[in-house]
């Protein structure tokens, strides 16, 4: 049996070059390169899950606007292993950007972009933007209320391109307007192009670790000389190099191990991220908000000022490219030791900082004007009639309670108005509400002066009251 076995093994070996196909695994790579190393194959195995649900749920849904969310729904609901398959592809789409995320840091602090592996951390940073690009396209595939919301205000920013924005807005919607073609666009980008483009930068990307090798962990005070680098990589390799199959891969073994079965566990006892309404752009109620690994973006969007907001939204993502890009044309030579380049650490923790204060914010921050706020009660506006009562009344049915809080009631979008007659005159208040200001609409069209005079007598009652020991004494008396 035992002689069955390797005659047939010769045989598809020598027709097929299983072997040649299998020497790559053969890689002889620094013994020292441990732990730390295990992100990259990591990466490469979450993708692999991807593509396997994704290719399993393509088969039963159907990228049609009228179809799309009910396929979605059969599938969550009542397709078998359904509910697991998108867990599998949402959570496997969480780790890939994760594991990437912890690759590029690794990189980077220990210099393994520095000559002559330049080109390979040149790949790696567009595989990141590839990721990222199929989270966005993903999860307009969801088909629902946020999905198509956030595709809108996708669209809004391209649109803001000086001279190309008009067009990009137009290909990002396939259209005028969000609709089937969108949809179908979206599919294509997400099933075909992404991938297929993904799959020619991961293997070129492997090339270059192949054709370079594996960088050695870094050591202090032994900086990369480009005149001599290559021969002394050679000789480390010769001295107490091994083979990466199997003497060095166990640990990319046990790590991707732990991550599928994570993934696994997420997706059978957490599920797929629940499905909003369906889409219908007409319908304003909603509180649109990316994946967790955009939040942060979006978050960064909502708090800067308006009048800046439009060019970072079009410099910002393209410096931050840039930036990444130029990193091994500037830097190319020189320590690589952590602790020979402080301000490397400092870079990777201020930016794991900010992304992480900023998903912070955009989890909690209701960024979105709440559509449900009820009409203040009596106790809130301290009137039963008259001018102030008649301007609480005004100031739910103008929709101002949607953005503006009073006394905990109403929505979080704009400021809190509680007391706001401590802070504003009349003649202020007239002006803002007239003619608006930052994200507030005017109401200077829509207001009859006697409903500009209520709203502004109500406001003007909006103070902190006053304590007795805040008065003088003849008023205590």
């Amino acid at each position: 049996m035992k002689q069955l076995f390797k005659s047939i093994w010769v045989w598809l070996d020598d027709r097929i070059g299983i072997s040649v196909l299998l020497k790559p695994m053969k890689h002889i790579a620094p013994q020292d390169a441990k732990w730390w190393y295990v992100f990259g194959t990591a990466t490469l195995i979450a993708f692999i899950v991807q593509v396997a649900s994704g290719v399993a749920l393509a088969f039963s849904f159907i990228p049609s606007s009228s179809q799309a969310y009910e396929t979605l729904v059969f599938i969550t609901n009542d397709a078998p292993f359904g509910s697991f398959l998108r867990g599998l592809h949402y959570y496997g789409a969480s780790a890939m950007v994760l594991m990437v995320g912890a690759h590029m840091a690794q990189t980077f602090l220990f210099g393994a972009y520095k000559f002559p592996r330049e080109m390979t951390w040149t790949t790696g940073v567009l595989l990141l933007g590839f990721t990222l690009a199929m989270g966005f396209t993903g999860q307009l595939l969801r088909w629902d209320q946020t999905a198509a919301w956030s595709v809108v205000v996708a669209a809004e920013q391209a649109g803001r391109v000086p001279l190309i924005g008009p067009w990009l807005a137009h290909f990002i919607l396939g259209g005028n307007t969000i609709g089937g073609a969108t949809l179908s666009r979206f599919f294509a980008i997400h099933v075909f192009v992404l991938p297929a483009v993904m799959f020619g930068f991961i293997g070129l990307h492997l090339w270059l670790v192949l054709r370079h090798g594996i960088s050695e962990p870094p050591t202090a005070g032994k900086p990369v000389n480009p005149e001599t680098y290559r021969r002394e990589y050679d000789e480390l390799l010769k001295k107490s190099g091994r083979p990466f199959w199997p003497d060095l891969a166990w640990r990319d073994v046990i790590v991707c191990t732990g991550l599928i079965v994570a993934i696994a566990l997420l997706a059978h006892f957490i599920g797929p991220p629940a499905l909003d309404k369906p889409p219908d752009p007409s319908v304003l109620d909603a509180d649109p908000r990316p994946d967790w690994y955009l939040l942060w973006y979006f978050a960064l969007l909502a708090l800067i000022p308006n009048r800046i907001e439009g060019y970072f939204m079009i410099l910002g993502p393209v410096l931050i490219g840039l930036l990444l890009l130029i990193i091994p044309v500037l830097n190319h030579k020189g320590e690589r030791a952590a602790s020979r380049r402080p301000w490397a650490i400092a870079v990777v923790c201020l930016s794991v900082i900010m992304i992480g204060s900023l998903w912070i914010e955009g989890q909690q921050s209701p960024w979105s004007p709440n559509f449900q706020a009820l009409p203040l009660t009596e106790k809130v506006i301290g009137a039963t009639s008259g001018p102030v009562f008649e301007g609480a009344l005004l100031f739910h049915d103008k929709a101002c309670l949607n953005c503006h809080l009073i006394q905990g009631h109403g929505g979080r979008r704009g400021p809190d108005l509680t007391y706001i007659a401590d802070k504003l005159t009349h003649d202020n208040m007239v002006i803002r509400i007239v003619n608006g200001g930052n994200n507030m609409p005017a109401f200077g069209s829509s207001l009859k002066p006697q409903e500009l005079d209520a709203l502004v007598a109500f406001l003007e009652s909006c103070k902190r009251p006053i304590r007795p020991q805040d008065q003088g004494p003849m008023a205590r008396k």
